[in-house]
């Protein structure tokens, strides 16, 4: 065994190879400590806490990303030469593509159902206010039972709240 050996800055252990003069038990803590910025976005997906967010050293530079992009990092062989190739790559969107090839379109009305966004923000309807009440009402018809209508949202009137509510 004529292999040279090298002394850890840090814990001083005896190794076969040194990362940025660490051993690699010292280089792994060390990169875990690294603080990413006020702001950081992972820069493969939109993930924004900071809690899970942490520095990779990635294409010779320091980039932060998340706990789940850094670690689908590891199981890439080769690691492909572009961000661009690399964001493809670890992306979450299962909606891009069509996964249904070579299947028969078996619905009646065929049209596209990946416009836009399914989960969209509450923008188009006000805030429920402290002012508000939900009242659920339901009359029995002759007919049957409709459920159309049953929850209303509006405004309290305050001059019709009970004594003991008022404040």
């Amino acid at each position: 065994m004529s292999e040279s050996l090298f002394a850890c800055d840090v814990c001083g252990a005896r190794v076969g190879e040194l990362r940025r003069g660490r051993c690699w038990g010292c280089y792994a803590r060390w990169v875990d400590a690294r603080p990413v910025g006020m702001g950081a976005k992972c820069v493969t997906c939109p993930e924004k806490r900071k809690k899970v967010l942490r520095a990779v050293e990635l294409y010779g530079a320091w980039k932060p990303m998340c706990f789940n992009c850094a670690g689908q990092l590891l199981h890439l062989s080769p690691m492909p030469p572009t961000l661009a190739e690399l964001r493809a790559l670890v992306s979450r969107e299962r909606r891009k593509n069509d996964r249904r090839w070579g299947k028969p379109d078996s619905r009646v009305f065929r049209y596209e159902r990946r416009v836009g966004q399914r989960r969209t923000d509450r923008d188009d309807f006000p805030p429920i206010e402290d002012e508000m009440i939900i009242e659920v009402s339901l009359e029995p018809s002759s007919e049957g039972m409709e459920f159309e209508d049953l929850t209303t949202i509006r405004e309290l009137v305050t001059h019709l709240r009970p004594v003991g509510l008022a404040g």
